[in-house]
Formats: C-alpha cells, structure tokens, sequence
C-alpha cells in the first residue's frame, strides 16, 4: 500500500495491536522503553521516522525539519538523558507548522502546558524545566538515525504512538504487519462483544478443550491452541 493508506490504516490500530501482529510475523518487536508515553491520553501518531540525534543546540532540529515530509514522525534521541530538556513549547510548535506528525524523544521535553496547548502528540521520559546543559560535538549521522532505548530507527521506518508509547516498525515490514494487526483488532473487538454479551472467554478460546488437550499432548501451549481456534488474546 503507499505510505498514504498506510497511514491511513495505523489511524486505526493501536499499538499493542501492532506489537502483537509482530510476534504473529516474527517481526522483531521494537518497542520504546517504559515510562516513554504521551502528554495527554488522546494524543496518538503514525508516521515515516525523522531520526534526529541531539547534542545540545536547536539547530539540528532546524535542519532535520528542512528535510521533513508531512506526515513525518521526529524521534529525537538524547540518550535517555533525564537531567535535561531538549524541546519545548518553539521547536514543537515548528513542528507543527512543518507538518509532522508528532515527536518522539528519548529523553525530557519541558514547557508542558504549552504543549499540550499547541496540541502536537508528543512522547517522551517526562518533563523537568531544565534545557539542554552543554553542546556537544555533532554527530556525523546526526541526522540519519536515532537511538530510543535498545533500538536504532532510521527514515526507513514507521513510527506509532499512542498511550501504551511507541512501536517502530521497518517499512519494508509494516504493510503485512498493519494487515496482521486488523485481523487481530477485529478478532478481540468481537470477543469483547461476546463477553458483554455473556459468553465467557474460555468459552470462547476452547479452554476446557485446551486442558483436555494439554493432558494428552504435555508440549501443546496456549499460544499453539490459539492459532489453531482463531483466538487473538496473545497475538
């Protein structure tokens, strides 16, 4: 699909869907670290990754928002860093006015109250009224890639975010995982029905036939029973 209806789909899913149709694939699973959430509940964003390494000075984010398609997603890495901020109420309202999508940061954003007027998602660690405390020296690939927690993104990856945090996903990979992710969505938004409905969930899953099955065949997991009936509850 282009990256238009790509988008388009995301809109749609969350991020634990996403996750979960990862495992389905056995697509490595690249989530942010704990704690990287949004400002406000509501916010949510999809979005081609604007990687941006920060060194100290707003420059950079300057420069990567010159190169930036809308639509796009920035992920600032700052390491994790949680002794300073490295955006605030001028570099997300740029953003804003460029187009993009949302921000991602590993790291602290401060001038909260303006962020959430402004109303561009944003995801990080947290707030302090700290800015940045030192420029250091720019990074050759500074632009090219970001590092947020164990994962290295580039622009040939799709960023979504929403209040469970962010799921990166390679392009090359998102148009199948996306497909995967409906079905799940679908499968577990009718099983919900059905239980407000008055049909249990081991009803549904087949449990009592899954320990049936368990005695017989020791080696036999849940997850294996689950793909085997249709369920969705553990991707």
């Amino acid at each position: 699909m282009s990256d238009e209806q790509l988008i388009r789909a995301l809109s749609g899913l969350s991020t634990a869907h996403l996750a979960d149709a990862c495992v389905r694939l056995g697509v490595p699973v690249r989530c942010g670290p704990a704690g990287l959430g949004v400002l406000s509940g509501a916010m949510r964003c999809a979005g081609r990754v604007l990687p941006v390494r920060h060194v100290g000075s707003v420059d950079i984010f300057l420069e990567a928002l010159d190169g930036a398609r809308p639509g796009d997603v920035m992920v600032i890495d700052n390491a994790g860093r949680l002794d300073e901020a490295c955006i605030g109420d001028l570099v997300v309202l740029e953003a804003q006015r460029a187009g993009l999508a949302g921000i991602v940061v590993w790291g602290l954003h401060r001038d909260t109250a303006e962020l959430l007027r402004i109303g561009l998602p944003v995801l990080s660690l947290g707030a302090t009224p700290a800015g940045p405390l030192r420029v250091g020296t720019r990074h050759p690939d500074g632009l090219e890639l970001a590092q947020v927690g164990l994962w290295t993104v580039t622009a040939d990856d799709v960023a979504v975010g929403d209040r469970d945090g962010v799921v990166f996903l390679p392009r090359a990979d998102a148009d199948a995982v996306t497909t995967a992710a409906e079905g799940i969505r679908d499968i577990e938004q009718r099983q919900a029905e059905a239980m407000r409905t008055g049909t249990s969930l081991r009803e549904q899953t087949g449990f009592a036939r899954y320990l049936v099955a368990r005695g017989v065949h020791p080696e036999l997991t849940f997850r294996e029973h689950l793909r085997a009936t249709g369920g969705a509850i553990e991707e």
